[in-house]
């Protein structure tokens, strides 16, 4: 893939040379840069011969004289401008692999890049690094990586896998430590596989690490009806033991380094922690901390509605799923204290999936125009993880414009899904 640009920000060195969506940086100083990592470094030099090939096919040579820290001032397309390094596991557990046919071709690619790990902080197996990658990691320093242990058990971790080079994850580790890389580790809890005893082993294995280990994400597999391997589903029962394991672990190493994920508190009917819990909410991508965050933000901002009259009769209509039901909820009740405002939560089922799938980011349109269909909508509050990123796509290809068309109705979409105030300004 090349370095194809997709923005070009406003008063900057690119616009001045009125670049555009859609030209392609061929080399900088008679370098090609093969990701955003070398795009970086080859920026800090002062004097810049910046080659580029323009939307209609022209190649153009651009010399640049600027500062060090000076950037160019462009958004890419892609982190990576060759080729993502692919997975080459076939992990029991992989959610790509529990997907019908028929959905964009993006939800069937398996990455495993070392360098997305580093820049958009997706979770790496170590599995196919190069001895070049490790160099490159090595010299450059590139951490924190975002790696996925599951289980330090070599044997088991290489059968969870289906890999034998996985069984290497504690000598990745002590390579990590040696060079000093900051890993946070995430482990995806299989009943029956690596709970109970074998996540005690990976908790004691990972204090022997601590000086590297920034955070470790306890969340539990993802099971569609698609899924062909026998895999258990979370209950009540190992929820909480999940949780007690957690706290004695980061008692052991007198720091909150493990947290568990938000769906192992709602199975297990008990409170979200405390903002303390999660640090510095560095695994939030990964389900961990966003209830606290969206609480303690609901609490914050629900004292300004207090006061609010509407000139006119309004109605919103909140879509959630059950991992944030409650919350969206409250929100809810809040909301209907204002005067001319009516406010409802539909909970949604995953009916594509399978109602196994509780979380916001795997509703499809269908999903969502089925269950609302015939419903009295005036507008609809969506959280844009519903969404493929930087479009208006559900991941089945239906459309927002297809959803309003559908149900007769507005859709509004909440951006900074850990937040409210983006939802109280569309009460105005």
């Amino acid at each position: 893939m090349p370095a194809i640009v997709s923005n070009v920000l406003k008063d900057s060195i690119a616009s001045e040379l009125e670049l555009e969506k859609g030209d392609e940086i061929i080399s900088i100083n008679g370098e090609k840069p093969k990701d955003l990592i070398d795009f970086r470094y080859m920026m800090c030099e002062e004097n810049l011969d910046l080659e580029i090939k323009k939307l209609n096919g022209e190649v153009e040579i651009y010399e640049i004289e600027k500062d060090f820290d000076e950037d160019l001032g462009v958004v890419f397309e892609s982190a990576v401008f060759d080729r993502i390094k692919p997975c080459t596991n076939r992990c029991i557990f992989c959610f790509v692999d529990q997907q019908p046919d028929g959905l964009r071709k993006s939800l069937y690619i398996k990455d495993d890049d070392y360098r997305l790990s580093y820049l958009q902080g997706t979770y790496v197996t170590l599995t196919n690094l190069t001895q070049k990658d490790r160099e490159r990691i090595e010299s450059l320093h590139l951490g924190p990586l975002y790696v996925s242990v599951h289980t330090t058990n070599p044997d088991l971790r290489a059968k969870m896998l289906n890999n034998p080079k996985a069984a290497n994850i504690l000598e990745d580790l002590k390579w990590l430590k040696k060079a000093d890389i900051p890993v946070h580790a995430q482990i995806v809890l299989c009943p029956g596989y690596n709970d109970g005893k074998e996540l005690e082993r990976t908790l004691d294995d990972f204090a022997k690490f601590k000086s590297i280990i920034r955070s470790v994400a306890i969340v539990p597999v993802g099971i569609t009806k698609f899924h062909k391997n026998n895999l258990k589903e979370i209950t009540k029962e190992n929820a909480l033991h999940v949780i007690k394991q957690v706290e004695d672990f980061n008692k052991k190493v007198k720091k909150h380094l493990a947290m568990a994920s938000d769906e192992f508190f709602l199975k297990a009917d008990y409170p979200v922690p405390e903002r303390k819990y999660y640090g510095s909410f560095s695994q939030i991508e990964d389900g961990v901390g966003a209830l606290r965050l969206l609480m303690d933000d609901f609490e914050k901002n629900k004292k300004h509605l207090r006061t609010k009259t509407l000139d006119t009769p309004k109605k919103l209509t909140l879509a959630t799923t059950f991992s944030a039901a409650d919350v969206i909820k409250k929100v809810s009740e809040e909301l209907n204290g204002i005067n001319n405002l009516e406010c409802e939560v539909v909970v949604l089922r995953n009916n594509f999936f399978g109602e196994n799938v509780i979380v916001a980011g795997l509703i499809t349109g269908q999903d969502l125009i089925n269950q609302l269909k015939g419903k009295d909508i005036e507008t609809l509050v969506l959280p844009s993880i519903m969404l493929r990123p930087f479009t208006n796509d559900f991941l089945d290809n239906i459309t927002i414009s297809d959803v309003e068309n559908a149900l007769g109705c507005k859709v509004k979409v909440v951006q900074d899904i850990y937040s409210t105030k983006e939802l109280f300004q569309f009460v105005n």
